[in-house]
């Protein structure tokens, strides 16, 4: 049996054009970037902007839903003071920040 060949080097009987096919993989592969991966690097741009604010008598929640007050700031840890009791002082890893408000000026 001979297949017949159209002038462009397709086969003849359908089957999808190359150039198609590429604008269709470009397509999804823009279409996943704008979905997926934009918005993941937006909020990591976030969160470490967030965490590198971090000072001394910041209130903070942790990531497991802690709130407590920041007392100590290293590279990669603070020492953070949680509830009234004022001899329950944790480190932790910087990373765990949650949310960050502000010490108030006075």
């Amino acid at each position: 049996m001979m297949m017949n060949v159209m002038a462009d080097g397709s086969a003849a009987g359908g089957g999808m054009p190359l150039i198609t096919m590429v604008i269709y993989i470009v397509f999804l592969g823009a279409l996943m970037y704008f979905i997926a991966i934009r918005p993941q690097k937006k909020e990591q741009k976030r969160m470490a902007a967030l965490i590198a604010s971090v000072e001394v008598g910041d209130t903070i929640v942790t990531t497991s839903g802690f709130y407590g007050v920041v007392i100590d700031i290293t590279d990669e840890d603070c020492i953070v003071e949680f509830g009234s009791n004022k001899n329950c002082r944790i480190p932790m890893k910087k990373s765990a920040i949650a949310e960050v408000e502000k010490a108030e000026e006075a």
